[in-house]
């Protein structure tokens, strides 16, 4: 008997196995194409990684190390701090802020050359402590315009006639400074102190120097932020503007 038409025509549409069909099937991927395009991937993330580091490092915040007790017990030797680089700039200063400033009045000893190629390259995108310029790290007490002064009774500081309590930062057992003095912060600078003042070079001990012991606005790196390591120290690296809530604004010139 023979196919009726139905049937003729399903064996016309039927689809014909062969050569032709295998180009609609996707090739399979060679393990080396797999590779290399896994290799590309994490080169592109490093590479970004990188930029964006760099561009932090650059613009916003940079790593640095504490090298001395100077600033203890708020920061301690080896601490790893970020420093604000917008401050000064889009935020101002306040008395009590813990600042990073470049040393151009030759406050420290010659540093020591321990740079090698690849700290150098860390160093520059943002992965390694800032180690380029000699730099310091203290405590604002003056700000343009105020008068610091010792209270010869308390030896507590005294700014703009108002005597400060620093016990909140203070290392244990010393007073505002058994050095006195007595100043007026001029424009556009400041006047800085550590934390640990018998073992601070500050600007007391700078008076005779080519700043009189002022630091310029103009050499502040930034605001020291946050400490970043290590771990069981993280947190904030210690600006207080708390003590300074009293002191008036100083008397015009």
């Amino acid at each position: 008997m023979s196919a009726s038409a139905s049937e003729r025509s399903d064996d016309i549409a039927a689809p014909q196995s062969g050569p032709a069909d295998s180009d609609h099937h996707e090739r399979p991927v060679s393990f080396g194409r797999r590779i290399w395009s896994m290799v590309r991937e994490l080169l592109i993330v490093i590479v970004i990684a990188l930029v964006v580091s760099f561009l932090f490092k650059t613009f916003l915040f940079r790593a640095f190390v504490i090298p001395s007790g100077s600033m203890e017990q708020t920061l301690q030797v080896n601490d790893r701090i970020f420093v604000n680089l917008m401050v000064p700039g889009v935020w101002d200063l306040e008395r009590g802020d813990v600042v990073v400033f470049e040393d151009t009045q030759g406050w420290l000893p010659p540093a020591e050359d321990n740079s090698n190629v690849l700290h150098d390259a860390l160093q520059l995108i943002g992965l390694a402590p800032d180690s380029s310029e000699q730099h310091v790290v203290k405590r604002i007490i003056g700000t343009p315009g105020d008068h610091v002064t010792v209270d010869e009774e308390t030896q507590a500081l005294v700014v703009n006639g108002q005597i400060l309590d620093e016990e909140a930062y203070l290392y244990p057992g010393v007073v505002g400074s058994e050095t006195d003095f007595d100043i007026t912060v001029p424009e556009g600078h400041l006047w800085v102190m550590g934390d640990h003042r018998d073992a601070s070079g500050d600007s007391r001990a700078h008076q005779n120097g080519p700043g009189e012991g002022f630091v310029s606005l103009d050499d502040v790196t930034g605001r020291a932020e946050v400490i970043a390591w290590p771990l069981n120290r993280w947190g904030s690296a210690g600006s207080n503007s708390d003590v300074f809530a009293d002191v008036p604004d100083p008397e015009a010139p």
